[in-house]
């Protein structure tokens, strides 16, 4: 299967029509957020399809600026509907922009399907970057920010929220998840129970807004403070990293067991010596030095 080019804009490929599908970041909160990029393709587009067209003509209001396209809803539960006349659009040459209520499109909000439909018959799809309350979040939390996850909502109930837990237990990536406020104390409290009180996160609350609020904290701290209530607001929770697994006694002496065996000293002297100078039964050493000793040595293949 041939991989499918997208039409550019300038200087690589070109086929006609050229419409295209624009994602664009709106502020989170402060309007001052807005890029001057946003506003042109607000007052240029063609078709703006909005998450919701009541915070949309409330943003334009306080930008200053008229839409100058049509405008058309496009939340959830219409998505699929929307999705044939968008592309259609698309296809003639026209422009759609696509915005939500804040932040970034297709992020927990509308628009994969569209974006995959345009990508899926060449047509061009751009994005004009901005605010993101992932990134934010991310940014003002105080933890490792070099890799990290994106979860989207925390699950409501509470067994979906368990294994959901479970399975951050063990990640090493510092985890960034958004949350109702009335549900943010039941999972602060339950990530206390699962991962542990002292686990490093932070909430943000309002971010970029009159009334933003950052806590940072270990997991029990937070959910004491949740747990006093109420918390209002756009939630977004930053969590640390599972640290890694500290190796046991053995497992921290079985390489120097190997080094002297590489030195040419026989398993069973190099574990007596390691085993009696760290206080370790000899036995275990023994096998696990062996196991280690094996996964090295490659084997022949018929």
């Amino acid at each position: 299967m041939q991989p499918v080019r997208q039409t550019s804009k300038d200087g690589g490929p070109t086929a006609a029509p050229s419409g295209r599908l624009v994602l664009a970041a709106t502020p989170l909160g402060d309007s001052r957020d807005a890029s001057p990029r946003l506003l042109e393709a607000l007052a240029s587009a063609d078709v703006v399809a909005a998450e919701d067209t009541r915070r949309l003509r409330a943003l334009t209001s306080t930008l200053g600026v008229s839409v100058g396209g049509r405008v058309v809803s496009h939340y959830d539960a219409v998505e699929a509907d929307r999705l044939p006349g968008l592309v259609a659009v698309v296809r003639g040459g026209g422009t759609v922009l696509l915005v939500t209520d804040a932040g970034m499109p297709l992020v927990s909000d509308p628009g994969y399907r569209l974006v995959v439909a345009c990508a899926t018959e060449g047509l061009a799809v751009t994005c004009l970057p901005g605010p993101s309350a992932v990134t934010t979040a991310l940014a003002v939390s105080g933890l490792p920010a070099d890799r990290f996850c994106f979860e989207g909502f925390a699950p409501r109930k509470a067994g979906e929220r368990t294994r959901w837990l479970a399975r951050l237990a063990d990640e090493p990536r510092t985890a960034v998840f958004f949350e109702s406020p009335h549900r943010l104390a039941a999972t602060l409290a339950a990530a206390a129970k699962e991962l542990g009180g002292t686990r490093r996160a932070a909430v943000c609350r309002e971010l970029t807004k009159k009334h933003e609020e950052v806590l940072r904290g270990d997991l029990a701290e937070l959910a004491a403070w949740a747990a006093k209530g109420p918390v209002r607001g756009e939630i977004t929770v930053v969590l640390a990293g599972a640290e890694p697994a500290a190796a046991s006694p053995i497992e921290a002496v079985v390489p120097r067991v190997l080094a002297r065996t590489e030195a040419g000293e026989r398993l069973k002297d190099a574990v007596a010596a390691e085993a009696t100078a760290a206080g370790l039964a000899k036995r275990e050493l023994y096998d696990a030095a062996l196991a280690a000793r094996s996964l090295d040595t490659p084997t022949s293949r018929s």
